[in-house]
């Protein structure tokens, strides 16, 4: 396909993933950044706007089947239950079908799935060779099989998007394998390397500079043997992620080869953000640490290492190797320099596309998707969609680059922002300013780079050419208020601090379950991270035998599980796979019963008392208290993902009666800590 070079998203997924579904600005369709933060302005609304009808419906109404597979993340996880409501799922934005997981990030072993518009159990284990990225591209298959099996004639759209390379970094064992060794040279050597393969190949132009060291990324001789061996470990499983996920490609690819459809289909591949420093300076073995700014303790992973990539890690590599995943820009995902905003796309269409592995060096925008799209279909974008008055498409049609490397690109300005860092192109040259948060956005530095001549924005002629900078200033404000920016918001953390609002799940402090109840999604969860907090559970044994599982929130990396184990009612607080274990001490009655933990945040620890029927019968303390626990979510009655307790064997299901699990919060006022806590681990789900 033709390979295009000056390619560019919004620096977030979330954002990019509502322009490629819509042809609109991100701001102006409600997703200014992640869905899971609202601010109550319309730029920041956690979905697409029903006024931006998106690609699936566009093409529905139009004749085609629609199928989407994967990460979707363009809903308020709040809403991401059995419950609903669904108005923001997939099959209510246009698709047929859908088969994926809903939230920014999931385990790839252990993955929260839902299936069209309820939530299901993965069909198989790690221990049987699953992994989400071969189920993804099955249902893939086998929507599009069962279409043409039934509907030769109708033509179909899927959208299928990957975990990958989003951490957790997982995959195959024999993936892994293939990649030891390779990246020995350490990242320095190796951002060389790729840096000059890149000019060889023709993928970035004669004369670019290679960017500086970004801030904070340690020189590779400067670190310890151990925290190379570690940060090779964590280099190797990316790279096996990213192989094992362009196999799985190849296998879609072979699919339509093999249903004689591969010279009809057009296939579109990109990137989202660029690479992410969430890793932190060394990496992490179980990502969900970094959340909490705790570094990992080296000799401790030295002797995890190999199980770095597999169903017993969660992990992300450090800001060196990220680097140099962007190559030769600066700056990583999040910032609105090229090492956030420039990002891969290849256009496959080989009954069209004659220059097959060509390259295109036009500037262009994951809003141009749609319009290309729809300009190949020669379909009119609609002006009303089930009644609502949409809102103008903003991308501009790719098509005429797929006959002419060297026409000019067609694209007008195109403004970028994120927690307000902001950038602007214009006809080659780009603005950009690094905003730190909480500063006067009016003193900020602006810099200027000439694009034409500049790949990786190296050399900033702001003072060379102030006219011009102004002007693109000036621009950047024009087209901020046209596609509804404004206001600018560098809040992070505390638009994670929602109130009780009427009919939604966290309406009042408590929550009760009547089971056998779907799991519930992290958002959706009570949010018993960094709290006070008490729970319930009415329950009738019949015999001793009966055991299980109360109650799971978390995975096998942290969280909680309460369960019944013979005869005595135990609590597991998995800190990191450091597990702070209360055993009750005296049996649990036959017959009707309740149990109960109470959980006491005292300062930074963690007073745990256990009961059955009112009386305390264990007690016990964690040495911290989690602020952020697992994305996995809640599970009653059951464990059926990962396991979180080693003193078990999923899905370890109560065989007994339980009526009912009832939470209630107790007073909580986060801490500056908690607070940060919480935003990393939201961002860290882009």
């Amino acid at each position: 396909g033709l390979r295009y070079t000056s390619f560019h998203t919004t620096a977030l997924c979330s954002p990019t993933r509502a322009c490629l579904m819509t042809g609109r600005n991100h701001h102006t369709v409600g997703v200014g950044r992640i869905t899971n933060m609202q601010n109550g302005f319309p730029h920041l609304r956690g979905y697409i706007t029903p006024h931006a009808a998106t690609i699936a419906e566009i093409l529905r109404e139009n004749g085609y089947s629609t199928f989407h597979t994967g990460k979707w993340h363009l809903s308020p996880m709040t809403q991401g239950t059995a419950a609903g409501p669904f108005d923001h799922w997939p099959l209510q934005r246009g698709f047929n079908r859908y088969y994926g997981f809903l939230d920014g990030e999931t385990d790839q072993f252990y993955p929260k799935l839902y299936y069209d518009n309820h939530p299901i159990i993965p069909p198989k284990g790690p221990e049987d060779g699953y992994h989400v990225t071969e189920d993804i591209i099955d249902k893939s298959i086998e929507f599009i099989r069962d279409h043409k099996s039934i509907y030769p004639a109708q033509p179909f759209f899927l959208y299928a998007a990957f975990g990958a390379t989003h951490a957790p970094h997982q995959a195959p064992k024999e993936f892994i394998d293939k990649y030891k060794g390779r990246f020995d040279a350490g990242w320095d050597v190796i951002r060389e390397q790729w840096y000059k393969k890149q000019l060889e190949t023709g993928i970035i132009p004669p004369g670019t500079k290679l960017a500086p060291h970004n801030r904070r990324v340690e020189p590779w001789e400067t670190l310890t043997d151990k925290e190379k061996r570690f940060a090779l470990k964590l280099q190797e499983a990316f790279a096996a992620f990213l192989d094992h996920t362009d196999h799985h490609i190849g296998r879609l690819l072979d699919f339509l080869d093999e249903m004689n459809i591969s010279d009809d289909t057009m296939v579109i591949l990109l990137s989202d953000n660029g690479a992410s420093r969430e890793g932190g300076i060394l990496g992490q073995i179980n990502e969900q640490k970094n959340f909490a700014s705790l570094q990992e303790d080296i000799d401790e992973v030295i002797d995890r290492i190999d199980e770095i990539g597999g169903p017993n890690s969660y992990p992300n590599y450090p800001m060196g190797w990220a680097q140099a995943g962007n190559t030769p820009l600066k700056w990583y995902k999040s910032y609105t320099y090229g090492g956030g905003v420039r990002d891969p796309c290849i256009i496959r269409w080989s009954a069209r596309i004659k220059n097959q592995g060509g390259i295109r060096n036009q500037f262009h925008h994951v809003t141009d998707i749609v319009p290309t799209i729809l300009d190949v279909l020669n379909i009119e974008a609609p002006t009303t969609y089930k009644g609502y008055d949409q809102i103008p498409i903003s991308g501009t049609s790719m098509v005429y680059t797929f006959d002419s490397a060297d026409e000019p690109s067609r694209k007008g300005p195109q403004y970028f922002e994120m927690f307000g860092r902001r950038g602007i192109w214009a006809d080659g040259w780009k603005a950009v300013t690094q905003h730190r948060r909480g500063l006067s956005y009016d003193d900020e530095e602006w810099r200027l780079y000439n694009l034409n001549e500049d790949f990786s924005e190296y050399d900033n002629l702001a003072d060379k050419y102030p006219e011009k900078l102004r002007k693109l200033i000036d621009l950047w404000w024009i087209e901020a208020g046209k596609h509804g920016v404004l206001p600018l918001d560098d809040r992070g953390f505390e638009l994670f601090l929602k109130p009780i609002l009427p009919g939604s799940p966290h309406s009042s402090l408590e929550y009760t379950y009547y089971p056998p109840v779907s799991s519930i999604t992290g958002d959706a969860c009570p949010p018993i991270g960094g709290r006070s907090w008490g729970m319930t559970a009415e329950i009738d044994r019949s015999d001793e035998g009966k055991e299980g599982v109360i109650f799971v929130r978390g995975s096998h990396n942290n969280g909680l599980s309460c369960y019944i184990k013979d005869n005595r009612l135990i609590f597991d607080y998995n800190m990191y796979r450091s597990h702070y274990v209360v055993r009750s001490n005296r049996t649990i009655p036959v017959g009707e019963c309740t149990i109960g933990v109470n959980f006491r945040r005292v300062d930074n620890k963690g007073n745990i008392t256990l009961f059955i029927d009112g009386e305390e019968c264990g007690s016990g303390q964690t040495s911290i208290v989690l602020t952020a626990i697992s994305s996995t979510g809640l599970q009653i009655g059951k464990n059926h993902l990962s396991p979180l307790s080693n003193d078990y064997k999923t899905p370890f299901e109560f065989n007994g009666k339980l009526k009912y699990v009832k939470f209630k919060l107790l007073g909580y006022t986060p801490t500056q800590e908690d607070l940060q806590t919480r935003f990393n681990a939201e961002m860290a789900k882009q």
